[in-house]
């Protein structure tokens, strides 16, 4: 097999959390040029049916949308079961779902602690648990967890976010042991500051901007279209001997 035939992904199914937008789209676009059939949520069913039809259209594979609510046991167990149905396999996930608030400590409520960890933390732990006994009985599977450069560094007011993503960070590393004797790698994206609607208030001040860029050694925030191919490398055959790995998309700011 070539090198370029590893990143074809035809007759493979990834299953994409937060898919309709933002990093989640740009990855969903790249795994269905690759050749995959791709499976996109959103909590709006209405706007990850719009993505999936584009990606049908625009690539010509069978790609859906489905609703679903990260933080509810009941809508993951009710997604794969549908994507089961549908495909008969899950080959790919991508646990993209992803909140932030930001704050001071002492302005921001347990409520609201608890709802950032229930979205980034505890959606991906159970999407992982969902799919295991799928990818241990094909004994295959490419699990892919978005992280943040704040797994491995951190910022003020960002107590939440951090203290999610470093959670997602470990939480890879653990599976990646766990899932090596069945052939089912898992690693995390670590994206740094990209043109995201997380990112928006960050985008509409200018100050605050300027502060961003001047970290980042390469001068500039990330366009959506590059995390397209670390996705898919993630997520092909290319990448058959990397697990556990967080791997930093972020213009060098990890690297100072």
């Amino acid at each position: 097999m070539s090198v370029l035939d590893r990143f074809r992904m035809d007759g493979h199914v990834a299953l994409i959390t937060g898919g309709n937008r933002g990093l989640g789209k740009s990855m969903a676009e790249a795994l269905a040029e690759a050749g995959a059939s791709v499976v996109v949520t959103s909590r709006s069913a209405e706007d990850a049916a719009a993505v999936a039809e584009q990606l049908t259209v625009q690539y010509g594979r069978a790609c859906w949308g489905y609703a679903c609510d990260v933080t509810k046991p009941s809508d993951i167990q009710a997604l794969v079961a549908s994507v089961i149905a549908e495909f008969g396999k899950i080959n790919v996930l991508i646990n993209n779902a992803g909140i932030n608030i930001r704050g001071p400590i002492e302005a921001l409520s347990l409520e609201e602690y608890r709802e950032v960890q229930d979205t980034n933390v505890t959606g991906v732990w159970l999407l992982c648990r969902e799919v295991a006994p799928h990818m241990k009985a094909r004994r295959y599977g490419r699990v892919i967890n978005v992280g943040s450069m704040l797994s491995v560094i951190a910022m003020p007011d960002r107590t939440l976010y951090a203290t999610s993503k470093g959670a997602v960070l470990q939480l890879t590393r653990a599976l990646a042991l766990e899932w090596a004797p069945w052939n089912i790698t898992v690693n995390a994206m670590l994206p740094g500051p990209f043109g995201t609607d997380i990112n928006r208030p960050l985008l509409e001040d200018p100050e605050q901007y300027q502060a961003f860029v001047s970290q980042i050694p390469l001068g500039r925030w990330g366009e959506l279209e590059e995390i397209g191919g670390l996705a898919l490398f993630l997520a092909s055959d290319a990448s058959s001997f990397v697990t556990g790995a967080g791997i930093a998309i972020d213009g060098g700011w990890t690297a100072r």
